[in-house]
């Protein structure tokens, strides 16, 4: 491998992140329990924020707007004003979350600092995740901060045009088969899968992923081998 730059996914690559939106969405789902079961609720909220991911993109502030649509929704417009109180309010305290580095990140960081260069490559809103990097105490380890409103192939030829590489110079590492490794290796890029113990819905593929650029570790550890 040729690999310059070395591009990190943030969200439960660096640090937790799925984990918290998934207790916020039982507490919301306990809301709503006198208008439909949880797993029904659960249901129409993933219906909610898909339908609103190409006005609202990535990120908490989106997921805070599903929740009140989806809340008027289910009720008919007939909730207590409580409840919408209560969506706004586990919203803000999922922006508050405090940032837990998964294991062996800076480790890795640090082992791979001065010998590539290394971005961060990472969708969602730009103040959250500009606050949760500030948190994090990682930002001196990049090169450059790249946060995407999608991952899509034009998204990281994007990228490479600011970077100044060609496709088989970057390397991409992330939990998301389909955005962190797919679209990269479509534009002729190097992508390694680190999986996640829990994904949201809609960053998960079926098929099977084989290509020669591509490689499946199990944890973040795992990709030293490669580089050093």
């Amino acid at each position: 491998m040729n690999i310059k730059v070395i591009a990190f996914d943030a969200d439960d690559t660096l640090w937790v992140n799925e984990p918290y939106f998934q207790e916020t969405e039982r507490k919301f789902c306990e809301l709503l329990e006198d208008y439909l079961p949880h797993h029904t609720v659960s249901q129409e909220l993933f219906k909610t924020e898909i339908g609103n991911l190409g006005l609202y993109g990535y990120g908490v502030k989106g997921f805070m707007l599903s929740m009140i649509e989806t809340a008027l929704r289910v009720s008919e417009n007939t909730l207590n004003v409580e409840v919408l109180e209560k969506s706004l309010q586990y919203g803000k305290e999922l922006l508050e979350k405090p940032i837990e580095l998964l294991d062996g990140v800076e480790e890795v960081l640090q082992a791979l600092k001065g010998k590539y260069q290394l971005v961060v490559a990472t969708k969602g809103d730009l103040l959250d995740q500009e606050r949760k990097l500030m948190k994090s105490g990682l930002e001196n380890y990049f090169h450059h901060i790249e946060i995407m409103s999608d991952k899509q192939q034009r998204d990281y030829q994007k990228l490479l045009k600011h970077l100044d590489i060609a496709p088989d110079e970057f390397l991409m590492l992330g939990n998301s088969l389909k955005s962190d490794v797919l679209p990269v290796l479509e534009i002729g890029g190097h992508a390694i899968h680190i999986p996640y113990h829990t994904t949201w819905a809609h960053e998960k593929i079926e098929h099977h992923v084989e290509h020669k650029n591509f490689r499946h570790v199990q944890t973040i550890r795992d990709v030293l081998p490669f580089l050093l």
